[in-house]
This record gives C-alpha cells, structure tokens and sequence, in this order.
C-alpha cells in the first residue's frame, strides 16, 4: 500500500510556520492529570479511573492517555442522531462486533456547547454543571464515559481546564449538582469515540472482509478535536512526523486505505458553529470551495472521511448546493466509524445508515464490489414490514442478518 503523505519535513516546516509547538520541550508545563487527582485528595471531587482493559496512547506532546476498550457509557451526539444516525450506529455496531461491553444511556443530556459556541447565551457554572451532571451520571451506572461529539469532547476538555483553576466555579458547580443529588466526579481521562476506534484498528483490521486498498480517502480532522486543549489529542510518529494527529489517519492505514494528502487540510469543514447559524451560504461555500473541490482537484479521493458530527454533515449535505453551480463535487463522506465497520461486512443501510447522506456513494460501493440495490431492497424489506405493522423497528438481529 502506497501513502500519498508529503515529506516530514515539510510538515514540520508548515506546521512552524503556523506557530505550532512541535517537539515535546515546548509542552504545556501542566499536565492535567497533576490537577485532578491533586484536587481528588483535596476532597474537591472524585476521579472516576479509566477502566481496565484500557490502552496507553501517546498524545501531541508525548504525554500518556488511557482510552478503555469496554465497560464504556456512551455520550452520544444530538446531531448523529438527529441528521446522521448511522454515525453512532456504526459505533455501537463496533463494539458488538468485538464482544465489547458498553452502555448507551437513557439518561444522558445534551451538552449544551453549541449554545455556548455559537450563541454565548450561557455562562460558565451552566455550561460546567452539564459536564459534570453527565460524568456524575456516567460514575453511577460504573461504565466509563466515551464522547461522540467532537464539539462535546473539546468543550468538556475546556470545562476541565476551567473547573482545575477556578475554585468559585467548582463552589457554584457543587450547589448545582447538589440540588440535583450529584456528586461531583472527574474523570481520569476526556475520551472521544474516534480514539476508542484508533486503538482497535488492528482489531478492525483482523476482522475486515472487503478489501479496500483501492480506495483513496482523504481526512478532515475535526478542530474541536486536535485545535482546543491540543496537548490531549493522539499523535504517532509514523503519521506525519507527529506533526498531524494520527485520529482517522491510521485507522484509514490499518484497513489498507490509501491516504491522501491536500493543502487544506488544516481548514475548518466550514461548519464554524456561528456560521452555520447566521450565514449559512458561507459556510457552505467554505466547505465546496475550501475542502471538497481542493480534494477533488489535489487528489480525487474515492471517500473523504472524518470524525465529528457537524463535519460529517457541513462536508456531505453542502455538496447539493455546489452541484447546482457546477462545481468539482460529488465526494462521498462518511465518519472512521462507518468506513470500519463498512470494511467489517457492516449493512450499508441498516447500520451504516448512507441513504441519509447527500451526496451520491453508490459508486464508491460499485469500486468495493457491494451490491448496493440488493442492499437498499434488504433495508426496504425491513421497512415494509415495520410499515404493516409486522414489527416495531429494526433490531440489532436484522442488522446483522
């Protein structure tokens, strides 16, 4: 399998020429663990530990991170399940797909950041006591909780940082969870799903039964991932010289994906939260003009795939709009979750979910040899008979079937 990744050292260049710390003397002299257990011992709050069996990965700066393989609470994304289910789905697919044992909650509330990001209506006690009332929530049931959403995972990680610091925070915090019958609980590690898919991807890899080094994919790596509290994202030095997170990238590589490389690959999706509110023809015309047709134009990727979901939804749903001026589009986009899964023998439509997308997959599914009308007649069986009343919905054995 061949890589279509620029030298290392133009990586390193551009990345300082963009200011970025690249080595791990230029660390953060604080390490957030030192915060949270400190405050543990001061009695300020628990730390819930990550579970075992866990795995160690290296983040930005060198720095250890424990992601869990199971016993794991999933806090799932109000977007996945309201635009693009099959996100989550894949997800939870995954994990039965190893034997894994995990929860997905019922009690669970939304985070609440898109508020914060996007309309400033909030304020910082609000914003940390959801945080906490989750992990609290998460503590109680004994399963570990594993982010969905990058825009949650990189405002918990600031609610974090915050709440280490800030001593009249935590007090207005601990009233509010109080008056809920809360406690107040940490835990160890922020963990975001597409780490827990980065440290099985060999495991994917083991189970994969369509071949895929065909393909070429491009990455979009989500800023709320690897742009807020940077020194808490997973990097490797054999994906880009440790210069790019390894999130997406080395999944792609685990399952034989060719991986390619454009020049704007640092670039927001255009979602951009505020834009995507107020000026939505921009963030659109971000995304066509930005991302897709520089993929397009630089290497005509069969996929591009990334990990959060406005990403997911601003690079797949404003293709339509592109296509009505005659723009370079029509690139299908799906998370690492679903393209693993897919890889895994997943049902394009009764897990993966793809009729949800805009923009047309079927010839990436023709390049993969899947028969994508016998497929859609399968999902359209399932629905009729839901339709007659024959069953209530989809069950995980249908899935499977």
């Amino acid at each position: 399998m061949t890589t279509q990744f620029i030298p290392v050292e133009e990586v390193i260049k551009s990345a300082k020429k963009r200011g970025f710390k690249t080595t791990p003397d230029e660390a953060p002299a604080e390490d957030y663990h030192d915060g949270i257990f400190e405050l543990e011992k001061e009695g300020e709050w628990e730390v819930q530990r990550v579970p075992e069996p866990y795995v160690e990965v290296e983040t930005k700066y060198g720095r250890k991170k424990r992601v869990p393989l199971e016993h794991t609470w999933h806090h799932k994304s109000c977007g996945q399940c309201g635009h693009i289910p099959g996100y989550s789905t894949s997800v939870y697919w995954l994990n039965r797909a190893l034997g894994y044992d995990y929860l997905d909650p019922k009690d669970q509330t939304s985070c609440t950041a898109w508020n914060y990001y996007a309309s400033a209506t909030s304020n910082p006690a609000a914003q940390a006591a959801v945080a906490m009332r989750n992990f609290a929530a998460a503590e109680e049931t004994g399963y570990f909780p594993i982010i969905h959403c990058g825009t949650s995972f990189g405002h918990y990680k600031e609610v974090r940082h915050e709440l280490i610091h800030h001593h009249e925070l935590r007090r207005q915090v601990r009233a509010v969870l109080g008056k809920l019958g809360k406690k107040m609980v940490m835990p160890e590690e922020i963990v975001h799903y597409s780490e827990w898919v980065h440290v099985n991807r060999d495991k994917f890899a083991e189970k994969q039964v369509i071949d895929m080094s065909d393909i070429t994919a491009t990455v979009h790596p989500a800023c709320h991932y690897h742009k807020l509290i940077e020194e808490d994202a997973i990097y490797d030095s054999e994906i880009y010289g440790n210069q790019r997170t390894a999130i997406i990238s080395a999944t792609l590589k685990a399952l034989g994906i060719n991986v390619a490389d454009y020049s704007t690959w640092y670039d927001c999706c255009g979602f951009g939260f505020r834009h995507i509110l107020v000026s939505r023809d921009f963030s659109r015309s971000f995304a066509v003009q930005r991302k897709i047709e520089v993929m397009k134009e630089e290497a005509n990727p069969d996929v591009t795939v990334t990990h959060d979901t406005g990403c997911v939804t601003t690079l797949d749903q404003s293709q339509f709009a592109g296509k009505a001026h005659d723009r370079k589009v029509g690139i299908p986009v799906m998370s690492d979750s679903q393209i693993a899964a897919l890889a895994m023998g997943a049902h394009p439509y009764k897990v993966l979910q793809l009729h949800w997308h805009n923009t047309d997959n079927k010839p990436f599914f023709e390049k993969l040899g899947i028969d994508w009308q016998k497929k859609w007649q399968e999902f359209e069986d399932q629905v009729e008979k839901i339709r007659k009343g024959e069953k209530e919905y989809l069950t995980w054995e249908d899935a499977d079937a």
